[in-house]
């Protein structure tokens, strides 16, 4: 942990278990299972779906906005609809996140209307303490952590990993 930049470093035999060690250095602890939300801009969907298989195979329950929603389903991974607040219907994604609903996000943006829609679910997901990846790349490394079983408390010393 580097304190004096807030920069932090994960190191393992593997990429999951070195990327769960670094949000632990972060002081973000990635849930095991429970709901997981994923909205993702249309480039990002053929990788959602890989990404959501993958937190099911962990136990988890997938939420999507329309359009994620639907791209799950085609696909044939279960997920259930909630509303955009935009959407002006309720319970919307701010109200699953803020009455604890909701373990982690995956939602990438694109545009300037998507880019201000996700501001309240960044904030609620801060206010909640979530876990929250905003790249589809961040997610699928979050999901790989997720499945990885690999003890998280293992401590070895640089030299080991690189034979001195």
């Amino acid at each position: 942990e580097m304190k004096s930049t807030g920069e932090v470093m994960g190191i393992a035999d593997d990429f999951p278990t070195a990327f769960n060690k670094a949000q632990l250095g972060g002081g973000q602890r990635l849930p095991d299972t429970g709901k997981a939300f994923i909205s993702v801009r249309d480039v990002d969907k053929e990788t959602a779906v890989r990404v959501g298989r993958m937190l099911i195979s962990a136990g988890f329950d997938l939420l999507g906005t329309t359009g994620t929603h639907a791209a799950l389903r085609e696909a044939g991974v279960a997920s259930s609809h909630v509303a955009k607040v935009i959407d002006g219907v309720r319970p919307h994604i701010v109200d699953l996140l803020l009455s604890g609903d909701i373990d982690l996000i995956v939602n990438t943006t694109e545009g300037t209307q998507a880019i201000a829609d996700s501001k309240s679910i960044r904030q609620a997901a801060l206010d909640q303490g979530i876990p929250y990846f905003t790249t589809i790349a961040g997610g699928l490394a979050a999901a790989m952590a997720i499945l990885s079983s690999a003890d998280l408390m293992e401590v070895k010393s640089i030299q080991a990993y690189h034979g001195g």
